[in-house]
């Protein structure tokens, strides 16, 4: 007997739900608290479309909740109910609360709208459900459960679309990314994210409207950016940045890649290489846990190669010192982003040193090599290792299993070295307050001066031990006079 489609919908529905009140069963009590003051309260977006697809339950859950009660309103709703309470920003209707050993996130309905140039929406509180959803995103983030009864709200098909892996906005696309140019962002992030496809109409209206997305500001467009990256299928994600054109306002490093291939094809396409490192690099995270700055070194590595694309006299081309100038180029666009700190110089460490393995050339390393090797990748020598296997995408097999070889042999001679000499802590013999003592001199310039030539002589020897390095110190001393 054939189950028609009405029954396997409300079956669907009716899973989603247990799977919603079973993970988070404190939704129920919150539905009951808000309906006694006279308000609405719904599950909606990202909670409704992870209960229907059985994800719910793994790891981090966000609960996004939505009311018609005013902000204020649900704040002294919440106060009583949660540990604790706070203003995620009261002007945009949300109100953050810790309860039940997980955060939650209550806003009032409402719709954004992006008018002419401005970088912030103009936010408008609704007054129905229906009408929250029109204005969701996507069909699949449309779907909503009333609380407390458990009614499944499903307004504008997203059941069907989400069985079909199909985005698509509830209302016209045109209208959504006016509302909010993100969301075509957002798309991108959802195809990596939930392996869908995006409907034609949908993906046209982003192809026509990608320019608008420079009105957002950049934290919002790095965050999107940090969500697609992470997700497990990045590749997909980034092409319907690329091919959109979305990715010349976020990201124009990446489309540039796409290098016109000569006839004679002596060189890789290195927009497809570079997305082919990124999968690459996936494979070979530690733990399979998402590694953000090795993906972004993995996507940027090869950014100056347009810079410093050379055709030679003999047909060949090269691409001298790409990695020095992709490094400055990888930290100026994640500056422009507001990465922090700390992760734009790992980034462009990453991106500068990435072929530190190729200069050394497939033959044996020399101690010296080595430990400067260690030393200049430092705290990144583990996500080193992995850019620089992964960069190697040549279809030469022999050429391949040559290079794994001399980086299995490299990695054999840092573990070596490492139980020889601690060399994750390379420094000289001697400290700064020993050279003072031994060459007599107070602190200043030439106690620097004398400690870097220790340190370049241990690097190029190995531990002198003490005695050893105070004669070559003050033969060095001697020298200069």
């Amino acid at each position: 007997m054939t189950t028609s489609v009405p029954a396997a919908l409300l079956e669907v529905q009716q899973r989603a739900v247990g799977e919603l009140v079973e993970v988070v069963p404190a939704v129920v009590g919150l539905g009951e608290r808000f309906a006694s003051a006279g308000f609405e309260l719904a599950a909606v977006g990202g909670c409704v479309r992870d209960a229907v697809l059985g994800t719910l339950g793994r790891g981090d859950i966000d609960v996004d909740l939505t009311t018609d009660a005013p902000p204020l309103e649900s704040m002294e709703l919440l106060r009583e109910w949660a540990d604790t309470v706070w203003d995620v920003g009261i002007e945009w209707g949300t109100v953050g609360a810790r309860a039940h050993g997980r955060d939650w996130e209550v806003t009032t309905y409402r719709a954004d709208a992006y008018e002419g140039h401005t970088r912030k929406p103009d936010v408008t509180f609704g007054t129905s459900l229906s009408d929250d959803l029109v204005r969701r995103d996507f069909t699949i983030n449309a779907m909503a459960i009333r609380l407390p009864t458990g009614e499944f709200v499903d307004e504008h098909r997203g059941l069907v679309d989400l069985a079909a892996r199909r985005l698509r906005t509830p209302g016209s696309p045109e209208v959504s990314f006016t509302e909010d140019p993100l969301r075509m962002m957002r798309a991108a992030r959802f195809v990596a994210q939930l392996d869908v496809t995006i409907e034609p109409a949908t993906y046209a209206a982003i192809t026509a409207m990608a320019d608008r997305l420079s009105i957002v500001s950049p934290e919002r467009i790095r965050d999107e950016l940090v969500r697609l990256l992470m997700a497990p299928h990045p590749r997909e994600g980034l092409a319907v940045l690329v091919d959109s054109g979305l990715a010349d306002v976020v990201l124009p490093e990446l489309p540039a890649l796409r290098l016109e291939i000569d006839e004679h094809h002596r060189h890789k396409d290195v927009y497809e290489h570079s997305l082919t490192v990124l999968d690459q690099a996936i494979a070979l995270e530690e733990d399979g846990e998402p590694d953000l700055i090795l993906r972004l070194a993995a996507v940027l590595h090869d950014v100056g190669k347009p810079r410093t694309r050379r055709f030679e006299s003999g047909g060949g081309v090269s691409f001298h010192h790409h990695e020095v100038v992709g490094a400055r180029m990888a930290a100026k666009r994640m500056k422009a982003l507001h990465f922090s700190k700390a992760e734009i110089e790992e980034v462009s460490r990453l991106v500068e040193l990435h072929l530190r393995f190729h200069g050394y050339g497939t033959g044996e390393w020399t101690d010296s090599a080595v430990r400067r090797y260690v030393r200049d990748a430092g705290p990144l020598l583990p996500r080193l290792h992995r850019l620089t296997r992964a960069d190697c995408t040549t279809r030469n097999q022999r050429r391949a299993r040559a290079l794994q070889r001399a980086y299995d042999s490299l990695e054999d001679r840092i573990e070596r070295l490492a139980e020889e000499e601690e060399l994750a802590a390379i420094r000289p013999d001697l400290d700064g307050n020993e050279i003072m003592g031994i060459l007599g001199i107070p602190p200043g310039r030439d106690v620097g001066r004398a400690y870097h030539h220790l340190l370049e002589v241990r690097l190029e020897k190995g531990p002198l031990g003490r005695d050893a390095a105070a004669e070559e110190l003050r033969r060095w001393w001697a020298d200069q006079g």
